[in-house]
Formats: C-alpha cells, sequence, structure tokens
C-alpha cells in the first residue's frame, strides 16, 4: 500500500526550522501502514529535511554552523549566473539533503527517543515549501 499526503509548511527565510515529526506522525495514523518506511521530501533546491533533536540550542546551532561552514558573504559562482545572493543556500541544503526516510514498525515511526524530523530553510527569503510525505508499507 502507498499513501501520499504534503505538508504545505511557510517559512521566514535563512535559519528558519520545524519540527514536522507530529504531522508525519498523523499522517502514518491515516494511512493504516503498520510497517514499511516513510519517505519525507522537501521540493525546492534550498530545503533541508533531517532529523535532530528538536530543542532550542540545536534549533540555534545547526544554521550558525552551516554559516561557518558555508558563509553567506562568501563569492559563488552561483551568483554570477543568477545575481540572487543565494548561491551558500543551495550549497548548505546540498550537504544536509531534501530527503530522508524513517522506518516504519507496529504503526510508528522508528525514531530515537530524542530525535525529530525537522524542516531548515536555507534560502534567503521566505517561502511557501511543499513537503511530499509517501508511505509504503503494510
Amino acid at each position: 500500500m502507498v499513501y501520499q499526503k504534503t505538508i504545505i509548511l511557510p517559512t521566514s527565510g535563512h535559519g528558519d526550522m520545524h519540527d514536522i515529526t507530529d504531522s508525519i506522525r498523523q499522517f502514518l495514523g491515516d494511512s493504516g501502514i503498520k510497517t514499511g518506511i516513510a519517505n519525507i521530501f522537501n521540493v525546492g533546491s534550498t530545503g533541508v529535511i533531517g532529523t535532530i533533536e528538536y530543542e532550542p540550542g540545536l534549533k540555534s546551532d545547526l544554521p550558525t554552523a552551516l554559516d561557518r561552514l558555508i558563509p553567506p558573504e562568501g563569492e559563488y559562482h552561483h551568483e554570477q549566473t543568477w545575481h540572487d545572493g543565494n548561491g551558500h543556500s543551495h550549497l548548505q541544503s546540498s550537504i544536509l539533503g531534501p530527503a530522508i526516510t524513517v522506518p516504519i514498525s507496529d504503526g510508528k515511526l522508528i525514531l530515537g527517543q530524542w530525535q525529530q524530523i525537522f524542516h531548515l530553510e536555507c534560502d534567503i527569503t521566505p517561502h511557501t515549501r511543499k513537503i511530499i510525505v509517501t508511505i509504503i508499507g503494510e
């Protein structure tokens, strides 16, 4: 069986992070699937899906660490093409990726006690993100 839903998520721009675990758990419950996988995918090249302990310190630490690794003020060839100021946004999101897959057992997502699923906006402008959740199993 395959079940698919979309999360529409407004973001405020670079560094905006949201915990989407409860939405995915709700979709899983609605699906009736007991064993399988959930794939969570951000549509767009400057948003991230991942897992983290979703708490204020890490919510701040992750975007800060990405800005240290790939600084917004850096020089990027992307700017020569588009002149839109978000070359770092594309690179930051590429490092972490647009999707994750989480196993399902006994009708529950298999996540650690302190592990939540998050969306991180890496772009410099606000967006209304589409996150596609596909649950496959039986």
